[in-house]
């Protein structure tokens, strides 16, 4: 095990101009821990993975590992293990075969090799496939053996890139709590991509967010939700994603239509001191309700869950807007409703200029141990 940082790292292809897909990252992932980098397609992620496995190159920077500095180090000398999104498994070898050919090729005794697949195998539940060839398994089979065989390994760091995007919708939520699991039991630093932001909120102990190679905000999953750093990470963050309007200000609050939203004098304060005249307010599905007055919504599409309902609506402003309402509720397209915010903890305001959160807005979230990282 072993505590992983990225100083300054970037990750810069030539070009005219040169495209960095990994801009000036500093990250320091503890010892045991779980982060999760997350981000949508062409945000640096992957790169940024793969830059800690030694498969890209460090531009500037340094990425450190244990202590070390492995920045220039080749992959097989910096003690990682990495679980791809295709398992590549060798289909003429056995499942045993598969998971010990690492250690065969360091020169491990076959005993010692036994030993370890057959540790590994129970972990995973893999016992009585030991045999069978990689045909004979399922994908989320396949996927367990691919850790497997990450796992007798011993390494200092778990790397996992998007090793679940080939498995189906209920297996995926299978294989996402017992990697959790796994992880939980064997203590070791782990570091997992992937685009699926529930998936990112529901495994990692912290999430790094990251846009067009540049971290948007470190934190744990809660802090992320009840108080992302700017617009993009609490438009990503979240499922639906927050409600996000331009509402200009007035000495009482943030007008939306013809409806005058109360917010609290000190958020108020902070804008007139920004020299704001308008606002991109922000407020979650779950944090709308329906009322007589409040906000103006022209329904879209009802959306129903079973336990719940989610309305499609859009603003006054045109902008999408989503409620989360009772799952009994009967709406048509094109009825307008209303909507308010009963609680102004549950309203978050950004700069509309530079995206970034006004500090006095949203919920201190009871687990703030992460610390969040901003934007440029």
């Amino acid at each position: 095990m072993a505590e992983v940082i990225y100083k300054d790292a970037s990750r810069v292809y030539p070009g005219n101009p040169p495209v960095r897909a990994v801009d000036k990252v500093n990250i320091t992932i503890a010892d045991g821990e779980f982060l999760v980098l997350v981000g949508p397609s062409g945000s640096g992620k992957s790169t940024a993975l793969r830059m800690l496995a030694g498969l890209e190159d460090v531009n500037e920077g340094q990425i450190i590992i244990g202590g070390r500095d492995v920045t220039h180090v080749p992959p097989k000398n910096r003690d990682i293990a990495m679980v791809f999104q295709s398992y590549a498994l060798y289909p003429h070898m056995t499942v045993a075969e598969n998971m010990g050919f690492a250690l065969k090729l360091r020169g491990v005794n076959k005993e010692e090799i036994g030993r370890k697949v057959k540790e590994a195998a129970g972990l995973l539940d893999l016992e009585r496939y030991l045999d069978r060839k990689p045909k004979a398994l399922s994908g989320g089979q396949r996927q367990r053996v691919a850790m497997g065989r990450a796992i007798v390994r011993e390494p200092s760091v778990f790397l996992m890139d998007e090793p679940l995007s080939n498995l189906d919708a209920k297996l995926r939520v299978e294989t996402r709590a017992n990697i959790a699991e796994l992880q939980a039991r064997l203590g070791t630093t782990t570091v997992y991509v992937t685009h699926d932001q529930v998936e990112a909120m529901t495994m990692g102990h912290r999430v790094a967010v990251l846009k067009d190679g540049i971290l948007q905000q470190v934190d744990t999953p809660r802090t992320l939700y009840d108080r992302p750093a700017n617009v993009f990470v609490a438009g990503f963050m979240g499922s639906p994603a927050m409600n996000l309007l331009t509402a200009p200000l007035t000495p009482e609050g943030a007008k939306l239509g013809e409806t005058v939203v109360p917010l609290p004098r000190e958020l108020l304060s902070e804008a007139s001191s920004k020299g704001l005249s308008e606002v991109t307010f922000g407020v979650r599905p779950e944090n709308l309700i329906l009322a007589s007055e409040g906000i103006p919504v022209t329904v879209d599409l009802v959306e129903e869950l079973g336990a719940d309902s989610f309305i499609h609506g859009h603003g006054p402003d045109g902008k999408r807007l989503v409620i989360r309402a009772d799952a009994r509720i009967s709406l048509t397209a094109g009825s307008t409703i209303r909507a308010t915010v009963p609680d102004s903890e549950h309203i978050h305001l950004f700069d509309p200029t530079t995206g970034l959160r006004l500090a006095s807005s949203g919920a201190v979230p009871a687990d703030s141990s992460g610390a969040a990282t901003l934007t440029k």
